[in-house]
């Protein structure tokens, strides 16, 4: 594992429509602050070298005091973020947070960061699933990325593939116990289960 910390920028996603939720999830508020201000904590925390917000045209975020992001690839998902980010990034590792991961530690990105090298990112794997968009790739991902959504295929998991593929990333078997790290919040009932706990231990992201 990597022993010196390496320079990374990181890029929050925080663009999709939240139809689900029935509202924008990156506001909404948990121990007073909204969610996207709990992960710029965190990545700053963690000792990203920039922050940027892959955000919606309709939202407001001057409040957190970091460069937006808009889409070039309209209506093409999370991938679009990853896009930008690589395309905006100055450094030569890009950590990928999704705002509706609200239970991700610091130590956890850590323990990510440490695993990567200076040209190559880490995907984790939990329970036999890739987790591309708690993930850190590499800058030279970006024409991978383009070419994907050129060609309309804008599922992440692909994209994440490709870079495994090409050496640009290695897939890491987190442990079975790291899994509250992708606990995420996409309806109601999710936001209700974490806020609440007695009404249950939210769900994994689909």
């Amino acid at each position: 594992m990597q022993t010196q910390p390496l320079r990374f920028s990181a890029v929050i996603l925080a663009g999709g429509r939240s139809a689900r939720m029935g509202r924008d999830k990156a506001f909404l508020a948990r121990a007073g602050q909204p969610l996207l201000a709990h992960q710029l904590t965190k990545l700053r925390a963690a000792g990203a070298a920039e922050v940027f917000i892959s955000g919606r045209p309709d939202a407001d975020y001057a409040a957190f005091d970091c460069p937006v992001l808009q889409d070039r690839f309209v209506d093409a998902g999370p991938l679009a973020g990853v896009e930008r980010g690589l395309a905006a990034m100055t450094t030569p590792l890009l950590l990928v947070l999704a705002v509706d991961l609200p239970c991700v530690e610091v130590e956890f990105l850590l323990e990510l960061l440490a695993r990567c090298e200076s040209e190559r990112g880490v995907v984790p794997v939990w329970q036999g699933r890739l987790e591309p968009l708690l993930a850190v790739y590499p800058r030279r991902a970006h024409p991978w990325a383009v070419a994907q959504l050129e060609r309309g295929q804008p599922a992440v998991h692909r994209f994440a593939e490709q870079c495994q593929r090409e050496g640009a990333v290695i897939f890491w078997p987190v442990p079975v116990d790291a899994g509250s790290n992708f606990r995420n919040c996409n309806a109601p009932e999710d936001w209700a289960a974490l806020t609440d706990p007695a009404r249950g231990n939210g769900a994994r992201r689909q």
